[in-house]
């Protein structure tokens, strides 16, 4: 691996950081509020699921039991 003193380093450094495209405003709120529709949508989703599963194994348990 070669090696580089601090400075270049540094200025390396600074020049990879300027090539970074930062999302806008806008879009880091749309990110943001996607993000949390979809993480509802998932917990409305396993809790249906489980909801199911669990009156299924009732209604099984109790044909049985």
């Amino acid at each position: 691996m070669a090696q580089t003193n601090p400075l270049q380093f540094i200025q390396q450094v600074r020049s990879e950081v300027a090539k970074v495209v930062w999302p806008s405003r806008r879009e880091v709120l749309l990110t943001t509020v996607m993000v949390f529709i979809m993480a509802t949508l998932t917990a409305i989703f396993f809790a249906l699921v489980d909801l199911a599963i669990r009156g299924g194994l009732q209604g099984i348990l109790g044909i049985f039991g």
